[in-house]
């Protein structure tokens, strides 16, 4: 059966009273290897430099990722800050700047939550902290080449 979206919707509806539909926006997904690549130079830098890979993700977040500045009551900034950070150890939230009865959060976003385009950016930057160490990675071509992958398997 084919028809408008309307059309399917009912139809869905019309099967069952014990139903639960959840339309989301189509985002473009990136390859697991861009993950794992990430994580791999993540574990070769925090060796080097003598930390843990999750503290330096979540460093190189708040550096070079991607936040939104929000301002909510004073009486909603810690479970605003509880149920954000909960959605997994890259979702960051801190206090800029409280007021008498407001704060200004600034929220940063997950890598999980990145595009293709957001994950290379950050990829890129953990390439170049590596190569500021020394760290052996990918060749230039040997990245492209990952990178187009990654846009050919999405």
């Amino acid at each position: 059966m084919i028809g408008t979206r309307k059309e399917i919707i009912d139809y869905l509806l019309t099967q069952s009273d014990d139903v639960k539909f959840e339309l989301k926006e189509h985002k473009e997904k990136r390859s697991l290897n861009a993950n794992s690549y990430c994580w791999v130079l993540l574990q070769k830098l925090a060796d080097v430099l003598h930390t843990t890979k999750i503290d330096l993700y979540k460093k190189y977040i708040r550096e070079k990722g991607i936040f939104r500045t929000i301002t909510i009551d004073n009486s909603a900034v810690d479970t605003f800050i509880h149920l954000w950070e909960e959605k997994g150890i890259g979702w960051i939230c801190e206090v800029s700047n409280k007021g008498n009865t407001s704060t200004d959060l600034i929220a940063y976003y997950g890598t999980s939550s990145y595009n293709r385009k957001q994950m290379a950016h950050y990829i890129d930057f953990v390439v170049d902290a590596c190569k500021e160490q020394g760290i052996e990675t990918m060749t230039p071509q040997e990245l492209e080449s990952l990178k187009e992958k990654w846009k050919s398997t999405t």
